[in-house]
């Protein structure tokens, strides 16, 4: 059994400005999609098509833009609008946390839309070239979830599992008496930041190297996620739950499921189509 370390969700105190934990790993996950994108730029199949380290960082400031805005507006009209419309200064307070990855990802879609049109750049290329540099950001800000003590995990149907943890309960105070959720709880944030980040970016980075067809990389990142997160909710407290034939469907897995299905249908159609990234139709290739 473990026990929640509930660490102060501040990380240091510059003067009269609270640094926090969560909007820490916000910069790292942006770090480390520019360290990644570096990397990636230097992979021949994508050198060939010309992208320079400048086309990374103004794409950047228009996928935080997406990010920030997409992930706080999906958390507000996905999970818990009746909350927020209740108390709608609280949307503005991100540093409790509370970012949908499905809006976030919705955000980043129409932010490279916009840099795409920009840039001059094929919206499905822009799409192939970002897609592996996201799993690591994703995982660093469940990490952050896990810091904040949010999105608990379900009771251990085996309470002598190693891993299962006295979870706090937020809604009181932590210290210096802390209350605690009943029974031993998944630490869910850890499994997401594991398998919906980290696996999946063991799997698609690899997957990435080599040339695909358009729009390949893309549906194959989306495809890899939502599966992983469509498992992982198994072990996470839904924020709602409805219920299809007498089998409970979770928010996230509502919300994963067209990802699911409109991945497979991409990902066939861009094999079939058989256009190499970068390419123009004059230059598709023999199937």
């Amino acid at each position: 059994m473990l026990i929640h370390p509930m660490p102060d969700p501040v990380a240091v105190h510059l003067g009269p400005v609270a640094v926090h934990w969560y909007g820490l790993m916000y910069v790292l996950a942006f770090a480390l999609f520019i360290a990644l994108g570096r990397l990636r730029i230097k992979q021949p199949h994508i050198a060939a098509l010309g992208w320079k380290n400048e086309d990374l960082d103004d794409m950047l400031f228009y996928g935080m833009l997406g990010v920030v805005l997409g992930g706080r507006l999906g958390e507000v009209l996905f999970y818990r609008p009746a909350f927020f419309f209740a108390n709608p200064i609280e949307i503005l307070e991100v540093w409790h946390g509370g970012m949908s990855f499905h809006g976030g990802f919705l955000g980043v879609m129409v932010a490279m839309w916009l840099w795409s049109r920009k840039a001059g750049r094929n919206l499905m290329d822009v799409y192939d070239f970002i897609a592996p540099m996201v799993p690591l950001g994703y995982a660093a800000g469940r990490l952050g979830n896990f810091i904040n003590a949010e999105l608990p995990g379900r009771v251990v149907a085996d309470p002598s599992l190693p891993w299962a943890m006295m979870w706090p309960d937020t809604s009181y105070p932590l210290l210096p008496n802390p209350v605690f959720l009943q029974g031993l709880r998944h630490p869910s944030p850890l499994y997401q930041m594991l398998i919906d980040g980290i696996l999946v970016f063991a799997i698609l980075w690899p997957y990435a190297r080599k040339a695909r067809p358009q729009l390949a990389v893309g549906a194959m990142y989306t495809l890899l996620y939502g599966c992983a997160r469509f498992f992982t909710e198994y072990f996470r407290t839904p924020d709602w739950e409805v219920n299809w034939g007498g089998i409970p469907i979770t928010s996230g897995q509502m919300l994963s499921l067209p990802m699911i299905i409109g991945a497979l249908l991409i990902l066939m159609w861009s094999y079939k189509r058989n256009v190499v990234m970068g390419a123009t139709p004059a230059a598709r290739k023999p199937a």
